[in-house]
């Protein structure tokens, strides 16, 4: 990702990689500055972010094939 300007395809990535990471390196500045003026995004992050709250007390097995169509859905698949 360039540490520069992060796309929101970028960010909707290292987010779901990377939730809970310091924000004090050069990603995730980039980042961060991305998610200050992209309200898509901190929509995305919010509600990322209260969803892995939420479910931390869970532990849920997703098999391979379930996880490749989430993603697929989400429209984060490599």
């Amino acid at each position: 990702m360039n540490t520069e300007k992060a796309t929101c395809k970028e960010v909707m990535n290292h987010i779901c990689d990377n939730l809970g990471e310091e924000l004090d390196s050069p990603r995730c500045v980039a980042i961060k500055t991305h998610l200050d003026s992209c309200d898509s995004c901190k929509k995305y992050f919010t509600s990322v972010e209260t969803t892995i709250q939420f479910y931390k007390k869970y532990n849920v097995e997703v098999d391979d094939n379930t996880h490749k169509r989430l993603l697929n859905f989400l429209g984060l698949e490599d």
